[in-house]
């Protein structure tokens, strides 16, 4: 959103680049004497142009410019509170349609207010990127991207029919319809102008910084090319588009600098492996990380694109690159006009924003180091992205896990397949994934991957026949160059076919693994792997019958696709025998650096990337041929199972509430452990028929194998409420000895759902409360993560830390996140009575509350509990009962 403020200190300039004028906000013209600009990290300069263009007196005002541009003397430490405005919104359909169906619920609960419900409109742009309804259903065959996509198309077809309504009942909202990419790779490739521009009534058009926030965690990935985004919540994101500021405290910015060189035989995917660990060692949850150093000389945007990329991996909010010549080479490289790049280029320099190797460093709250020629190959698990090795240590890996996953289990003996495939055991990989996201935007690991591929075949090696291999790129220009380069055949004579354009295995969308295989697993209990070169393996987040997930980069993916089991050391053990018995290994097949260049210069132009974004916005014929629905509000289906009207609007007024009350009389839901992430609690994957999901879907007349996932059906919160906290890995303290969604109502007698244990207190108006261990929420910015908590009924989170985006969106859908001492430590049987004291005084940000635990006996006790309402918006938004109701009734009293 451009707007032009009061301009206090008198920064507005006119800036000329070829032909063209454009308005913008001088950072070099702000008075010395508010700040040393020219030393500020320049993500922290990107904030203060965003203030100095808003600043309006009321949500930005001269002191929060001046507390900003003197960042370098408080370095970020100072807990002041800022309202941001990203340029645009960027969402994928599994956030995205939860969120159009809450803008289309305002539209009706603005009208029953008596407002005009056109005045629910995004102000931002908001650009939707349908990429994560695809499933590898289909795979290793010339037709599985078809069958896949005719599937998607045929169990998706209500939730397409109400995404094209609100490409035209929206105003500046645009879909990019299924089969193209991934939301984050279009967004580097084609939607992202490094400097975005805008009309101005009053003069030449606005330039400035482009910005954004998306609803998928990974939006960080655009850092890589200088634009600074992160993840949101759905939930904020709305409120983004219909004109709020985004409300964050002034941020610590983390510097890594950046040497040396990556060596021979070493990836980008194992250069972010390396900084994932070394940043979750230290800890920069809630701060910028910004790169910088001679490194950046030596990476290209697409390695810097995969290092950014993993930001909510290692825990920052944001992994920020400047720009620099390599941002201009890259712009180039993916097809952008000549006028874009000069207005880029032009700006940046004027603005203080253009990093060259003679630039000098900026001044950061903390600085560390990392000499990339250190950096060795690399893979990350078996259940965490931080938990990085080296390749020589995969089987070490999963043998000291093992124990862990399968109590007692050792690694002798096989089980036969029933279809005569081989026997299988514990250890052996059963998913091999190129899948989207992380490392399909960098053709540098793709073309290895083909690489490798075309010297296995050439030796004679096959793919293990128990392993379902797949090919998920985020763009159709990965399928262009890799035929250009003569590799998707051999990838497809290794069963790395094109399964569709989409995030498949990373977020679930695997697919059914064969039912022999299955059969296998489930029968003897076997640990099996997956190794994909995504960016999460959570458990079980890749497949409900794989327990043990490797992050690996895409040649790798190749090699243990060929040696179908985690039970080999790579760089010591062949991965199998050529066609003429000799044993052929890893380092026999791994294509060199200037093969690797060569190969990407030869296959990969810019006018393949102007030729496929030509008419991103078109679709195939099956998303052409979609009937679209008219009207400015929506018509409901009642028989819908796919998009329901929410009730949060229900009996509300247009009269501002009242203060919250305490909360009084709370019972446990749920008492969780470390490392929680929004995996565990926001429904997702499969929805097995047994579940309280799955029982409603029966009842409403729903075929088991039409069930679809619970990513598809997010637009209705009957589904998901049922599905919240239902994930087969969760582990709920109050119910042991149960793996799963299960709690003991009021902690006593024999476990039961948590949705009709939460149904249970529903009816006797009983609150409830969940207390849970250290980063709390961790993992995809997924919105029915909060949304399904309240729900449920759930009135506060207790928790000893919580992950930045789960911790907002509690607070958005009016649930309390509360915080344990350091040193505070609980011990609870589960039919413990919580009151929660000073909450009815008016809550200010990082408040003390009083939590009263009352236990059976009559053993009270009273702890301090810290408010993690960390600003005055928030505060504001868990008055108004969540973000939307207040936005709501802001619209409908104008």
């Amino acid at each position: 959103m451009a707007t032009a403020g009061h301009d206090t200190f008198h920064t507005q300039r006119i800036l000329t680049s070829g032909r063209y004028s454009h308005t913008f906000f001088s950072l070099k013209a702000l008075p010395e004497d508010v700040g040393n600009v020219a030393h500020l990290p320049f993500s922290i300069k990107v904030l203060l142009e965003n203030l100095l263009r808003c600043e309006d007196g009321h949500s930005v005002s001269s002191g929060d410019i001046e507390a900003l541009a003197s960042w370098g003397e408080s370095r970020g430490r100072e807990q002041r509170e800022i309202a941001y405005r990203p340029a645009r919104v960027l969402m994928q359909d599994f956030t995205g349609v939860p969120a159009v169906v809450d803008l289309a619920a305002m539209r009706d609960a603005v009208a029953a207010l008596g407002g005009d419900p056109r005045k629910v409109n995004p102000l931002s742009p908001v650009d939707l990127v349908i990429d994560h309804s695809v499933m590898v259903d289909d795979y290793g065959h010339e037709d599985s991207l078809a069958k896949n996509m005719a599937l998607e198309f045929e169990r998706n077809a209500e939730r397409y029919a109400f995404l094209r309504w609100g490409q035209s009942a929206f105003d500046g909202f645009r879909v990019v319809p299924p089969g193209t990419g991934i939301c984050h790779q279009v967004n580097c490739e084609y939607l992202s102008k490094v400097v975005w521009t805008a009309p101005n009534p009053a003069g030449p058009p606005f330039a400035y910084p482009d910005t954004v926030v998306g609803t998928d965690s990974h939006t960080t990935m655009v850092n890589g090319m200088a634009v600074l985004g992160w993840g949101v919540g759905g939930i904020e994101a709305e409120a983004a588009m219909l004109g709020q500021p985004f409300s964050m405290l002034i941020p610590e910015v983390v510097g890594v600098r950046l040497s040396g060189n990556l060596r021979e035989g070493v990836t980008a995917t194992d250069a972010v492996l390396t900084v994932t660990e070394m940043l979750r060692a230290k800890g920069v949850v809630g701060k910028f990380v910004e790169f910088y150093g001679p490194g950046l000389d030596q990476l290209d945007v697409p390695d810097r694109l995969t290092i950014a990329n993993m930001a909510p991996e290692y825990g920052a909010t944001c992994g920020f690159f400047p720009i620099d010549a390599a941002t201009l080479r890259y712009m180039a490289f993916t097809g952008r006009e000549p006028v874009t790049l000069a207005l880029v280029e032009a700006y940046a320099k004027e603005q203080g924003l253009f990093r060259t190797s003679d630039s000098p460093d900026p001044v950061f709250t903390e600085t560390l180091s990392l000499d990339l020629a250190s950096v060795r190959p690399s893979l990350a698990g078996p259940r965490r992205p931080q938990d990085r090795l080296d390749l020589a240590d995969g089987r070490k890996s999963f043998l000291d896990a093992l124990p862990d996953l399968r109590p007692g289990a050792t690694v002798e003996g096989k089980v036969p397949l029933s279809d005569g495939r081989g026997p299988i055991g514990h250890g052996d990989v059963v998913i091999a994934a190129i899948t989207s996201c992380t490392n399909t935007s960098n053709p540098g690991v793709m073309v290895a991957a083909g690489l490798l591929a075309k010297n296995a075949v050439a030796k004679g090696l096959v793919t293990k026949p128990w392993v379902k291999t797949s090919l998920a790129p985020g763009s159709q220009v990965v399928t262009d160059y890799l035929r250009a380069a003569g590799l998707q055949e051999p990838l497809d004579r290794l069963g790395f076919t094109l399964a569709g354009y989409g995030c498949t295995t990373c977020i679930g969308n695997s697919g059914p693994l064969d039912e022999p295989i299955t059969r296998a697993v489930e029968d003897n209990a076997l640990v099996v792997a997956a190794v994909l070169s995504g960016n999460r393996n959570f458990e079980g987040r890749i497949s409900p019958h794989v327990k043990a997930n490797y992050l690996a980069s895409p040649p790798l993916v190749v090699a243990y696709a060929l040696a179908g089991t985690m039970l080999i050391d790579l760089t010591r053990e062949p991965l199998g025998e050529g066609a003429d018995g000799v044993p052929i290994m890893l380092a026999d097949l791994w294509p060199s650096s200037q093969d690797i260049a060569a190969a990407v210069a030869s296959s990969i132009s810019a006018e393949s990337f102007r030729t496929r974004y030509a008419d991103v916005f078109t679709g195939p014929l099956s998303w052409q041929s979609i009937p679209v629905a008219t009207g400015q509000t929506y018509a409901w289906d009642e028989g819908s199972t796919y998009i329901k009207k929410p009730p949060y609007f229900e009996g509300m007024s247009q009269k501002a509430p009242a203060q919250p009350r305490d909360i009084i009389g709370a019972r446990l839901l749920a008492v969780l452990g470390d490392s929680v992430t929004t995996d565990h609690i926001s429904p997702a994957g499969n929805i097995k028929p047994a579940s309280p999901a799955g029982q409603y879907l029966i009842k409403r007349g729903v075929a088991v194998v039409d069930f679809n996932s619970y990513g598809a059906r997010r637009g209705h919160d009957d589904v998901m409420t049922r599905g919240t906290f239902a994930n087969v890995r969760l582990k709920n303290l109050m119910a042991p000895g149960t793996e799963g969604g299960y709690t003991r109502y009021k902690g006593e007698g024999d476990a039961i759902f948590i949705f009709d244990a939460a149904q249970m207190y529903k009816a006797e108006d009983i609150p409830l409360v969940i207390v849970a261990g250290k980063e709390y929420g961790t993992g995809s910015s997924r919105d029915w993560a909060a949304k399904g908590t309240a729900l449920l009924g759930v009135k506060a989170v207790i928790a000893e830390s919580f992950e930045r985006i789960h911790r907002s969106n509690l607070i958005g859908m009016g649930v309390l996140p509360l915080q344990f001492k350091a040193e505070e430590r609980l011990t609870l049987e589960g039919n413990e009575i919580f009151d929660i004291h000073g909450i009815s005084a008016g809550l200010k940000p990082r408040q003390m509350l009083s939590l009263t635990i009352h236990r059976q006996g009559g053993k009270d006790q009273t702890v301090e509990v810290v408010s993690r309402i960390d600003t005055g918006d928030e505060a504001e938004s868990y008055r108004q009962g969540g973000i939307l109701r207040g936005v709501v009734r802001g619209l409908a009293s104008e």
